[in-house]
């Protein structure tokens, strides 16, 4: 059973109707429908002739690279994990969905040091088309499809020669795509179809090809307005998700050079302009360590480096918005209204802030329970962390690492302040509000509530303050309403030890080096274990400091 079945199983167990009915009320129609669709109408595999290639007239600039996914000729090294193809195939339970969709991407043709192993590239693609009949198994699945597709189109446009064999195949699949469009899922997925037909639609010439092209070119208007915010933040409100969709934007642009006048030029004045914005709030996002921020699902090495992708643009001459990618009038707050995070900074502290809502309500998918959560880095080095994530599927570790509890948050009464379930699930979730940003000469401060907990009896909400200034971070936590137990948790990174000096004073360490003192004065303190998950297929111990609130207060400060 896949992971939609397994969650549809668990929501008929006795008591799980309501949360049901609050996950799907929130679906649009065409997910509805477009499900049904998706399930009872399964196209056959068209395998006429390719049609003709187009001939490229412009320039293909080097797109932004990932770290290799090939050990060797046939050793996968996806997601932290290996894998020989002799011996696990391209299919089965001996690896997981996520791992299998990963081996089916080809990210490899166009990762570093590619050009060293195209020699296994070679051999691959043609193992691949034997061994893996059109409409079947993983590899066939929209999603994968799509990022196959563009990804060996860009290893030939790299000047790599697709054998007559590999370019039947191409079309095969493009076919396959048109009919299997993820109109049920939207999003992210959406969107990787649509860019794969325009990618197939500049590659092919003639009338096939055309339609492809117009109708990648149809999904992307009417997508791109939604799915990238006015602030520039990918509307899922992952990091992550972010970048990869950032990437997918700069191989749009970068496809339209090799074909010149293909697409109207106010179109591309328009793709270009969102990538600017969309590089002014990744680089926003980064801590200085150059890497993301963990909010919602995200993790290192998915998408390429932020700085790969800052040079890519750079490559196309997408020139950063200098205003854009300052932090405004107050170089100490960036704040990104649409989107919901904040971004403080002082001499020697970096913080951000969530204070947005999980994502779109129709498609909350990769949200955590994280809300008002924040990761703050100091004197270069993250120190309050959270999370992350490891993997995908519908296991305890995945509703894990959704939890409220593994982020630097408050968790009340032992609930998660939105419903997250069965691994891509969200019920009833948090909303925030009230939300405050107060600038003077000498600190910032900022408060937000969310009504994540107004489920529970006492219809608790909590409101978090932030208050910054030179050599000090005060965090103060306020649960209003009847409830049980605050407790508000900081997550530190694994690299970062703790000495105790008793209940209400820590010494944060890392390398040798004291990065800073906190102490707690409203409520009560103890060290608990903990995990960081920095990369899919990597968990690390480490530690948190926990501090239950005193009738639902909390007052901790950072000093450095």
């Amino acid at each position: 059973m896949d992971e939609a079945g397994v969650a549809e199983r668990d929501a008929m167990q006795p008591g799980a109707i309501a949360r049901y009915w609050h996950t799907v009320r929130h679906l649009k129609a065409r997910q509805v429908w477009g499900r049904l669709w998706f399930r009872m109408v399964v196209p056959r595999p068209d395998l006429r002739d390719a049609p003709a290639l187009r001939s490229i007239e412009g320039a293909w600039s080097a797109p932004a690279k990932r770290e290799p996914r090939l050990a060797g000729p046939t050793e996968f090294h996806l997601l932290n994990e290996s894998g020989e193809l002799n011996e696990l195939g391209w299919d089965g339970p001996a690896r997981d969905k996520l791992w299998r969709y990963n081996q089916h991407y080809f990210d490899d043709l166009n990762s570093i040091g590619a050009e060293a192993r195209a020699s296994w590239h070679r051999d691959l693609l043609p193992r691949w088309i034997a061994e893996n009949p059109p409409g079947s198994g993983s590899g066939w699945e929209p999603y994968p499809t799509s990022l196959r597709i563009v990804n060996w189109i860009k290893w030939s446009l790299g000047g790599n020669a697709l054998t007559g064999a590999c370019i039947h195949s191409l079309a095969v699949q493009v076919r396959w795509l048109a009919a299997r469009l993820e109109h049920h899922l939207l999003g992210n997925h959406l969107f990787a179809n649509a860019k794969a037909l325009i990618f197939a639609g500049l590659y092919f010439t003639g009338p096939e090809a055309s339609r492809w092209l117009e109708r990648g070119l149809r999904i992307v208007a009417e997508e791109l307005p939604e799915q990238v915010l006015a602030d520039g933040g990918n509307f899922e409100r992952s990091t992550m998700y972010h970048a990869l969709f950032f990437e997918d934007l700069l191989d749009l642009i970068n496809a339209t050079r090799a074909w010149p006048q293909m697409i109207p030029a106010e179109r591309l004045t328009g793709w270009a302009e969102v990538a600017c914005r969309m590089r002014a709030w990744l680089r926003g996002m980064c801590h200085p360590d150059g890497q993301i921020a963990l909010f919602n699902d995200a993790a290192f090495d998915v998408a390429p480096a932020p700085q790969a992708l800052f040079d890519y643009a750079d490559r196309l001459g997408l020139q950063p918005d200098v205003r854009s990618e300052s932090n405004g009038p107050d170089p100490r707050a960036a704040h990104w209204p649409e989107s919901g995070y904040l971004r403080l900074e002082t001499s020697n502290i970096v913080a951000f802030l969530d204070v947005a809502p999980v994502g779109p309500d129709y498609l909350p998918g990769h949200a955590h329970a994280d809300t008002l959560s924040f990761e703050m880095s100091c004197a270069g080095r993250r120190v309050i962390v959270n999370g992350g994530t490891s993997r995908y599927g519908t296991g305890p570790e995945r509703a894990r690492e959704r939890a409220t509890r593994v982020h630097s948050t408050v968790e009340v009464d032992g609930e998660d302040s939105s419903e997250v379930w069965s691994g891509f699930r969200v019920a009833r979730r948090a909303y925030p509000f009230d939300l405050v940003i107060d600038r003077s000469s000498s600190a910032i401060r900022v408060c937000c509530s969310h009504d994540g907990y107004r489920r529970l009896p006492g219809r608790p909400v909590h409101r978090r303050c932030w208050h910054l200034k030179a050599g000090d971070l005060e965090v103060l936590d306020e649960v209003a309403g009847d409830h049980g137990q605050g407790i508000a948790r900081f997550l530190l990174h694994p690299e970062c030890t703790i000495d105790a000096f008793d209940d209400r004073s820590f010494a944060v360490r890392a390398g040798g080096v004291d990065l800073l003192r906190m102490e707690v004065h409203t409520g009560r303190a103890h060290v608990e274990p903990a995990h960081y998950a920095p990369r899919f297929g990597e968990v690390l111990p480490t530690r948190c400091i926990a501090v239950t609130l005193d009738e639902g207060r909390g007052r901790v400060r950072f000093r450095w």
